[in-house]
């Protein structure tokens, strides 16, 4: 099994804001990324877990896939992001997984789905990174 094949996840950084929000990461690979995050200390105004929780989430994720498919000596810059949010939470961890739907040399698209601990799907997103050279 290459390196690129191993589960990564022990040498990844989530970021700033992802650890304040409780964000880590149990498997990670350019194949597929696995992460969780507690509602708890996530939620909108009424108890729910926040939509744009679900897509900081959604967008680490799959900037971890694609950073993981491009290397070290690249850089990844989300372009674009979008979600359906299918249900909501109120307590517990969510699970986000993302695959990708395509990798390529400057374009990598991952597809996250988010689901609660019963397996429900809450929400299904999907992340445009640009891949570029680092300067």
């Amino acid at each position: 099994m290459s390196q690129s094949q191993e589960n990564q996840a022990q040498h990844v950084e989530v970021g700033a804001m992802a650890q304040r929000m409780g964000i880590t990461i149990s498997f990670a690979t350019a194949a597929k990324v696995v992460g969780h995050m507690p509602v708890e200390g996530n939620t909108q105004p009424f108890g729910l877990l926040n939509g744009g929780a679900s897509m900081a989430l959604a967008e680490t994720l799959g900037s971890i896939g694609a950073h993981l498919h491009v290397g070290p000596t690249r850089s990844v810059v989300g372009i674009d992001i979008n979600g359906t949010h299918h249900r909501s939470a109120t307590s517990g961890i969510v699970t986000g997984t993302a695959t990708p739907l395509s990798l390529g040399r400057t374009i990598a698209v991952y597809e996250i789905v988010v689901t609660d601990e019963r397996d429900k799907r809450l929400c299904t997103a999907r992340l445009t990174c640009l891949l570029r050279d680092l300067p």
